[in-house]
């Protein structure tokens, strides 16, 4: 049901990417939309640590599988499937929008596997960045204008929030305390129920019996508020396929991946 990133040498939702140059893009806008199509068919959306309070209130939290779990926002239950955006790629619907969907088309990337540094970098086949007459200028007399470098501060506070979570995932792992998840679900008439798989969650069995030196380490290190909000945000599993369910966007019951 939940993936990580795809596994590539890019991101989610790009399809290229650019670094970008007072010299090159000294004309290019950024437009301004009240749409995102890229994210309309994508289920699940990565989070950092950071936004799990305001996305447990609307969304599922979940961690992806593999050796590097990372946190993902379910907007669906099911590959393909997104609840919170039309086929405009227009949110139906007030809700929290992770900061990694708001960064698009920018992200810091190395521009050599060697480099130590991060270069702002967009990507090219994003419509809504361009030699345009209107939208935000991204470059003044051949300087970075001020939105430009508001756009970098934005994703530098990403990279480091991306880091804290990767710490906060690294010491869930150390602890113990991520189980492979599965949810069932057996709706009114259903021959069957619909049971997801392919994503990981905490083992509340197992975080109420750590020890007291480990359960003293997640409070004082602000991590056991983290983990009951992403415990809290699965109830609302049952209502996302309640909602899918009255779309009409369900596949065969058994299970799901």
């Amino acid at each position: 049901m939940a993936t990580a990133p795809q596994d590539q040498s890019l991101p989610l939702f790009y399809k290229d990417l650019r670094p970008l140059s007072s010299q090159e893009h000294a004309k290019f806008r950024l437009k301004s939309t009240d749409k995102a199509p890229f994210v309309k068919d994508t289920h699940a959306v990565p989070l950092t640590v950071e936004e799990f309070p305001m996305v447990q209130r609307r969304m599922p939290i979940v961690f992806s599988m593999g050796d590097e779990p990372v946190p993902l926002a379910l907007m669906g239950l099911n590959e393909g499937v997104n609840l919170f955006f039309d086929e405009e790629g227009k949110m139906t619907e007030e809700a929290y929008l992770p900061a990694y969907v708001r960064r698009y088309p920018f992200l810091l990337a190395k521009l050599r596997p060697d480099a130590d540094e991060l270069s702002l970098c967009f990507d090219p086949t994003s419509e809504i960045i361009g030699e345009f007459e209107e939208g935000e200028a991204l470059f003044t007399e051949d300087k970075p204008s001020d939105f430009t470098k508001a756009v970098l501060e934005f994703n530098e506070n990403f990279e480091q929030a991306g880091q804290r979570t990767g710490q906060f995932m690294r010491e869930l792992k150390d602890l113990g305390l991520l189980m492979d998840g599965e949810v069932s679900i057996q709706p009114e008439g259903a021959p069957q129920p619909f049971i997801y798989r392919g994503f990981q969650m905490v083992d509340e069995k197992k975080l109420n019996e750590m020890r007291g030196d480990q359960l003293r380490k997640i409070v004082q290190n602000g991590m056991l508020p983290l983990i009951y909000a992403h415990l809290m945000s699965l109830s609302l599993m049952r209502d996302l396929f309640a909602k899918q369910m009255s779309t009409g966007r369900m596949p065969q019951p058994q299970a799901q991946v």
